[in-house]
């Protein structure tokens, strides 16, 4: 059945395939946005993408399945920009801690981008495993991030964020941990949906 691309039947679903795409091959720094959708394909900047999405009806509880197909690169190669930001992070005396990212004037500090684009990968993991044909999720702020300090080569981040469905005008708060490596990128280890 085909959708008008502007309802939010087509909206919600290309949200859907963004955060799984995001998912597999998100980073901090490289976060991939809807620019617009056009007959069930998302048009992006650098590339054209292709997705299906397959709502599990009558279950809340299964993650839609998602079949995609890229047609180009997916922009900058950030393996340099990775390792930096990956030396700059293991580096530090006392375990990064942030909040409120953006803050409430909208301003993301420089520094910060790396661990909100790590955030959105992150979070489009959760939008993907809990979208329904009724909701509709993005990532509003994190509330706080917390650097958790490891023995072995991995980043971890404990994220409390807040989600916005707009849908239900609901704004959702969710703990999140997070693992990245630079060569073996995002994974979300746990994660729950917080009292309000």
């Amino acid at each position: 059945m085909e959708l008008e691309p502007s309802h939010y039947p087509a909206q919600r679903a290309a949200g859907v395939a963004r955060a799984c795409i995001n998912y597999r091959r998100g980073g901090p720094n490289r976060v991939l946005t809807l620019s617009n959708v056009r007959r069930a394909r998302l048009q992006g900047h650098a590339v054209n993408c292709t997705a299906e999405v397959l709502y599990h009806l009558g279950s809340q509880h299964s993650a839609p399945e998602v079949h995609f197909t890229v047609e180009g690169e997916l922009g900058k190669n950030p393996d340099e920009a990775d390792n930096k930001f990956y030396s700059r992070i293991k580096s530090l005396q006392e375990p990064l801690v942030a909040q409120n990212i953006p803050d409430s004037f909208g301003i993301v500090p420089p520094e910060m981008e790396p661990i909100r684009h790590l955030a959105f990968s992150a979070c489009d993991y959760i939008i993907w495993q809990n979208s329904t044909e009724n909701t509709w999720y993005n990532l509003a702020q994190i509330q706080d991030v917390q650097q958790v300090k490891r023995n072995d080569d991995y980043l971890e981040f404990d994220y409390t964020v807040l989600l916005h469905d707009f849908v239900s005008q609901e704004i959702i708060p969710w703990q999140m941990q997070v693992l990245w490596h630079p060569q073996h990128g995002v994974k979300v280890t746990q994660n729950s949906r917080q009292p309000k």
